[in-house]
């Protein structure tokens, strides 16, 4: 559980960029090149053998860790030390599935994801509009994030949006609310106009899009100016830092030109390495299949720099949505949802069988790594047949419902499962509705690890915060962490499907289990042992900390632990 941090340390005042910008000695994000040793001094090693007393000190040179040796009082040490006073060193974490822009977006929009009826939610669009009447935030659309109306009693319309802002007496204002799950967008008759009408969007008769047509709406929403929208995604991955994350793998969906991998290659190669625009974490872009020929023919390839030869910022996967999501319905499954019949009923396939198998061959030529959104079960069939006949590998994204017979074939064929556990949360009660009797395959987390798969896990930021301790807890214990700070626990969901902490840690930190000599130099030092009972639960509501994050031996982050100092004083 929580240790008392040690007596006589400090927090260092921190940069926006999540930087100890008061501590001597610690490089910052816009540092470049070869980093000077860090000794991290008595730590304690997580899922490590303890010593006579458990303490080792760790040193970290030219972005690896080159000793890891029991703490002693001589021998010579590196300019650069921090002494971790028995806190706990484990592999850095990473996030394996995010939407950047979006997530660092949904940070200053309307929050209606407590709604529970769209009666709640115009009212919250009400109180808004009211409050930034004749405001400069007054003046453009009101977007809110995270509606979720798979349990609602009543439907949403354009009309009770419309009517929201007209009580507030701004009635010309466009209002867009985007569902939790990002497959729908719900809009006003004014954002239908202002907003949809210019991409050719029109919304059904209750003022709502999906699929491809919502993420065109989003996309138009997020098309800020580029040094606000940097500046919004350094201060989220700043924020991610102290989480203990090191790397992200940033699916957004943008209008770009070149896609997500051109926004990155710009932001990097603005800052000469990226160190600035990414906080100094670890970005991996990913590629849309719009943007696919575009990005191969810049020589691109998966898992290479993209400016200035810096290994922090990286092109990551193609990623391709073949279904919907479970809130929307239009997860494809192989029953029918209940009550529903004829064509749409087992929700939708976007990609016919054959066009995948074309553009992952297409990828797989260009070089780069395929990761295929499949949430029902039926789509996770067809993604698997599909990775399968391109020589298998890559990820399946979300694997959300995944029949019996289709377990072992992740392992089979090399394919990982890229999960996002912090989801179930949200799904179980929607999950117990529309795939009644099938829930036990739901997130089948300790299914899919007995069948020899690996499991890489994430957020999918803004579906879910982006905090790998509450993915760790939800994969744990199945059940919402935070709701025991408010005295509202909920028993675990399928605990049959749980997994061991230690597990868990490993499929957010790329396999790492213990920090070892030749292991890259991203590391994260805890407050407390985190694969102690509970402690990842404390970690995800704020009761435990995360003291300091390091990523290629560069501190990205601290709070609470001794400066860095050198070592001849």
């Amino acid at each position: 559980m929580p240790r008392t941090p040690p007596s006589g340390t400090s927090r260092p005042v921190s940069s926006r960029s999540g930087v100890p910008s008061s501590t001597r000695g610690v490089s910052s994000p816009q540092d470049v090149g070869v980093t000077a040793a860090l000794l991290l001094r008595r730590c304690r090693l997580a899922g490590a053998p303890a010593g006579p007393d458990g303490l080792v000190d760790v040193l970290l040179d030219r972005g690896r860790v080159t000793s890891v040796r029991p703490t002693t009082r001589g021998g010579a040490v590196p300019e650069r030390v921090v002494d971790l006073d028995g806190r706990w060193l484990l592999p850095g974490l990473w996030d394996e599935h995010v939407h950047l822009g979006q997530w660092a977006l949904v940070r200053r929009r309307l929050d209606v994801s407590a709604a529970t009826s769209a009666a709640d939610a115009a009212a919250a669009v009400l109180r808004r509009a009211a409050a930034e009447r004749g405001t400069s935030s007054g003046a453009g659309v009101l977007v809110g994030y995270g509606f979720r109306d798979g349990l609602w009693t009543d439907a949403p319309s354009a009309a009770l949006l419309d009517s929201a802002v007209a009580r507030a007496g701004d009635p010309r204002r466009p209002v867009v609310l985007v569902s939790g799950d990002l497959h729908c967008s719900w809009l006003s008759a004014a954002a239908a106009q202002q907003v949809a009408a210019p991409l050719g969007v029109v919304p059904d008769e209750h003022g709502l899009v999906r699929e491809e047509a919502a993420f065109a709406v989003q996309r138009a929403l997020g098309r800020v100016g580029e040094a606000e929208l940097d500046a919004a995604v350094a201060d989220a991955l700043a924020e991610a830092a102290t989480r203990g994350v090191v790397g992200v793998v940033d699916l957004e969906m943008t209008d770009a030109p070149g896609g997500t991998v051109a926004v990155w290659a710009r932001r990097a190669g603005a800052d000469g390495a990226g160190r600035a625009a990414s906080a100094g974490l670890r970005v991996e872009a990913g590629t849309y299949p719009q943007h696919l020929d575009e990005v191969v023919a810049s020589g691109v390839r998966g898992g290479t720099p993209l400016a200035g030869g810096d290994p922090l910022v990286l092109a990551g996967p193609l990623k391709v949505i073949t279904d919907g999501s479970l809130n929307t319905r239009t997860a494809c499954c192989l029953e029918p949802y209940p009550g529903r019949t004829g064509p749409g009923s087992r929700g939708e396939l976007t990609w016919p069988p054959e066009a995948l198998l074309e553009l992952l061959r297409r990828g797989r030529a260009g070089g780069m790594l395929p990761a295929v959104h499949a949430i029902g079960d039926a789509a996770v069939r067809a993604a698997l047949d599909a990775l399968e006949a391109v020589g298998g590998g890559g990820r399946v994204e979300h694997a959300q419902l995944v029949a019996d017979d289709d377990v072992p074939r992740f392992a089979a064929l090399g394919v990982v499962a890229s999960v996002q556990p912090a989801h179930l949360l949200d799904d179980r009660d929607v999950a117990e509705v529309h795939w009644r009797g099938r829930t036990g395959r739901a997130f089948p987390l300790r299914a899919l690890l007995d069948a020899g798969a690996r499991l890489a896990m994430g957020s999918d930021a803004p579906v879910a915060a982006l905090d790998p301790w509450l993915a760790v807890a939800a994969a744990v214990d199945r059940t919402d962490p935070r709701a025991l700070a408010g005295g509202h626990p909920r028993g675990a969901w399928h605990p049959e499907q749980s997994i061991t902490t230690a597990e868990a840690l490993a499929a957010s930190a790329r396999g790492r289990s213990v920090v070892a000599v030749g292991d890259t130099a991203d590391v994260v030092a805890l407050d407390a042992d985190p694969l102690a009972d509970g402690t990842a639960a404390a970690v995800a509501r704020g009761a435990a900390r995360v003291a300091m994050t390091v990523v290629d031996g560069r501190v990205v982050h601290a709070d609470g632990v001794s400066s860095v100092v050198s070592a001849a004083r």
